[in-house]
């Protein structure tokens, strides 16, 4: 038996879903923990328990004819982790004009704190739903200039493979920390899923548990620009829009020298009281934060391979190689050579 309980993932089934979409998230994330320890011969673990849910649990037909079996109806899905929404393979204002009951379980499921995440023309849905209304999105490039026309209010960035934004519910005002939902990530189609699926099980199921999938399903993870993701493990979510608002400061300027003192100020607390707000929403001081946060970042680095110790520390905000090894190494117990040789993507 697993030591844990699976991260539970609702992939949203409908009529006009492009197939390979459908199953191809399907086998990412049931395969995860199962194909890696098979071609090791080591337990087998499931790290998802993958669903398929449409409404009434009615058969799909899928865009290239294709029928698929639901596993069960989403109006009977209180909550999950995750829910995703695929591609929709036929005519999008055909699609959605005749998923509008599904629609609103799609907001119903929004309102909870389960991750959303959209591939290519599924971020129709989202919006559709008011979900993205006033935060980042992106979709295909080829949907783009109907995206913009009809969802005016989305910040589309359609050169970007993946897109990430906080979600909460409309039925909460800013002040309100009693429920936060969860987030928000689009994919722009095609081969970005992979990029997306990626990120998404580092989320839950960590680093190394990623690679290995990037290795067993033989996905080159290297494209795009990732750098807005580092906070992915870190970032969980928590209702406090102050330290969020610090949260935010910390990843878009961790290169910089950044002191505790000045972040109080900017959001007009004593560092005392914004270290007690940090501990209670994150499990973490500013400073541990900062830390976490350059240290993911220089992860990502070694995973790419090609860079020097020396210029890896300064692109992660640190002057001082030595110190930099030594927290690199007290928060992965390996060295960022070590972790390169282990971990580079140029291995795979």
């Amino acid at each position: 038996m697993p030591y844990f309980k699976p991260f539970k993932v609702i992939i949203v089934g409908f009529d006009g879903v492009l197939g390979s979409a459908l199953t191809g998230a399907l086998d990412l994330f049931s395969f995860t923990g199962v194909s890696w320890q098979r071609f090791l011969d080591e337990t087998v673990e499931p790290r998802f328990n993958v669903q398929i849910a449409s409404l009434g649990g009615a058969d799909i037909r899928c865009s290239n004819r294709l029928i698929m079996r639901a596993h069960g109806d989403i109006q009977e899905v209180t909550e999950c982790d995750l829910l995703l929404i695929p591609t929709i393979g036929d005519s999008i204002d055909k699609v959605l004009s005749q998923n509008a009951e599904l629609i609103k379980h799609i907001k119903r499921l929004a309102n909870t704190k389960a991750d959303i995440a959209s591939n290519c023309s599924g971020a129709f849905f989202l919006a559709k739903a008011g979900l993205l209304d006033g935060k980042v999105a992106t979709t295909h490039w080829g949907y783009a200039s109907k995206f913009k026309a009809e969802f005016p209010l989305v910040d589309l960035q359609e050169n970007q493979f993946v897109t990430h934004s906080k979600s909460r519910s409309k039925n909460e005002s800013e002040s309100d920390s009693a429920h936060q939902s969860g987030n928000i990530f689009c994919a722009a189609g095609g081969s970005a899923f992979y990029d997306l699926g990626l990120l998404l099980i580092e989320r839950y199921c960590g680093r190394e548990i990623s690679t290995q999938v990037a290795k067993t399903q033989i996905i080159d993870s290297k494209r795009g620009n990732q750098n807005s993701y580092t906070n992915v493990t870190l970032h969980k979510p928590h209702a406090d829009q102050l330290v969020q608002k610090v949260q935010e400061f910390i990843e878009e300027n961790f290169r910089q020298a950044i002191q505790v003192s000045h972040l109080a100020a900017m959001v007009n607390i004593t560092p005392r009281t914004l270290n007690r707000r940090f501990q209670a929403a994150v499990a973490m001081r500013p400073i541990e934060y900062i830390q976490a946060v350059r240290i993911e970042q220089a992860k990502r680095l070694l995973e790419l391979g090609d860079v020097t110790i020396k210029s890896l520390a300064e692109q992660v905000g640190y002057d001082d190689i030595s110190s930099f090894t030594r927290l690199f190494k007290r928060a992965t117990e390996l060295t960022p050579k070590e972790y390169q040789d282990k971990f580079s993507r140029l291995a795979i």
